[in-house]
């Protein structure tokens, strides 16, 4: 008997299927511990309120914060305001007309502060602010993995008891993405003098956890794969429309033909536009980035990959970019050029994936569409004869990211085959087939 739409039970499996899927969603696993956690430490009582330092701590193995850089928002839980900031400011001021003489710097319900730009004078500045907004991972740059800020509140409270935790935490970085929880009293957090030898705690401290999903960052992918073999001809281009599709008529300028007479000009725009959006090279994939990965050569004790990562967007400079390859034989990776190369075990002992990213002030940064815009390395793995084959796909990774982003692969039934395996495969189809025919006309010949 099938269930009706309109049954109770039909709605409830509707509802926790969908609950599986948003978190799913929210959930990296070559990263599963990786998160944002904001920390807000009260240092000291004014006559109204507080001092406190907030700091952002990017947790996250391989997915950075980049330009132009991160928004934290918030709602007061009473009538507070802010009366002054260090390392960052709000974007808004807010009606503070009630106030006469001193005016506070913020008088919104709900705040949204930004990280001041490089070039503050020191008199404005504190500890790990005034970069931008930019973040870098932990795994790939933990000296650059915070950002700070000094918040003066008023109308606040002066204790532990009339102090109330402010609710509804935003974190854009730099566009939507993340979804922060509920900000929890935690113990205070201790600090040492440089010198080592006295220690000081906050008056009190509340923490935030904001996790990262992909599909709130943005509804279409944001970069693919293609692949291909030095034992076929075939080279498997990334899926048409990967990442949207080409169309004139209903999004005029949705691309930029490379063969334009008009690029340089629409190249120089982009400087002076806010827009996020990328603007992308007309390709019939239409993602921003491209991965490719081409097994090269093939040794007796070795194999060897050659890994191409293209910008197809005019808008955009890839500065700290990174690459998180899942693939087996990555436990045997001997050498790799260009690239630096950093394991991830997420699998506690299993060792299958690995983050490759450029080596500063050389191919770190990665240009914008164009002539300069791809970078590329050359991986060198050892061959471990209980494991290694050509066939079946076993060449290509299983999975790669993009600066935290998963990038779409092709369908596996298009990957490049070994020539030998497919033609006995089609020399043994042909046989039944001829096998069939002879034997239905030796049947109709005695009929």
């Amino acid at each position: 008997m099938g269930l009706s739409f309109r049954s109770p039970t039909f709605l409830l499996f509707f509802l926790l299927s969908c609950f599986t899927f948003t978190s799913i969603e929210a959930y990296d696993a070559l990263d599963p511990n990786g998160n944002i956690t904001i920390k807000w430490d009260v240092i000291t009582w004014t006559p109204d309120g507080y001092v406190a330092v907030v700091t952002m701590f990017n947790f996250q193995q391989y997915r950075h914060i980049a330009a132009p850089g991160w928004t934290l928002g918030w709602t007061w839980a009473k009538k507070e305001v802010i009366w002054s900031m260090m390392g960052g400011q709000t974007t808004e001021q807010g009606d503070c007309s009630r106030y006469k003489g001193n005016v506070p710097h913020c008088c919104k319900k709900d705040p949204t502060v930004v990280d001041l730009l490089p070039g503050t004078p020191y008199n404005q500045q504190i500890a790990n602010c005034c970069k931008g907004g930019v973040i870098n991972s932990w795994g790939q740059d933990p000296s650059n993995a915070a950002s700070s800020f000094q918040i003066s509140v008023g109308a606040a409270g002066t204790t532990n008891k009339t102090v109330r935790v402010p609710k509804n935490f935003t974190l854009k970085a730099p566009g939507p993405g993340y979804t922060c929880g509920p900000a929890k009293i935690v113990k205070p957090t201790k600090f040492v003098t440089s010198d080592g030898r006295r220690t000081t705690q906050a008056m009190m401290t509340w923490n935030v956890t904001c996790t990262y999903s992909q599909f709130l960052a943005q509804k279409t992918p944001s970069c693919c794969v293609s692949l291909s073999s030095f034992y076929n001809d075939t080279i498997v281009p990334c899926p048409t429309c990967t990442c949207g599709c080409q169309n004139n008529l209903t999004q005029p300028g949705s691309c930029v033909n490379p063969d334009s007479p008009y690029i340089a000009s629409v190249v120089s725009a982009r400087e002076k536009s806010n827009n996020l959006s990328p603007l992308v090279q007309c390709t019939s994939h239409m993602c921003p980035i491209r991965v490719h990965w081409h097994v090269k050569l093939n040794y007796k004790d070795y194999w060897r990959v050659k890994v191409t990562i293209t910008n197809f967007n005019y808008r955009m400079n890839y500065s700290q970019w990174n690459l998180v390859v899942q693939h087996p034989n990555l436990d045997n990776l001997t050498q790799i050029f260009s690239f630096n190369y950093k394991p991830l075990n997420p699998y506690q002992n299993i060792n299958d994936t690995a983050m490759l990213y450029g080596v500063k002030f050389y191919n770190d940064f990665l240009e914008q569409a164009g002539h300069n815009g791809n970078v590329q390395s050359e991986l060198l793995f050892r061959k471990d004869k209980s494991t290694f084959t050509f066939e079946k796909g076993w060449g290509f990774p299983r999975r790669i990211y993009f600066n935290g982003d998963n990038c779409v692969m092709p369908p596996p039934d298009a990957y490049p085959y070994l020539p030998n395996s497919s033609l006995r495969q089609n020399v043994s189809l042909l046989m039944m087939f001829i096998t069939m025919l002879i034997s239905i006309a030796f049947h109709f010949s005695f009929v």
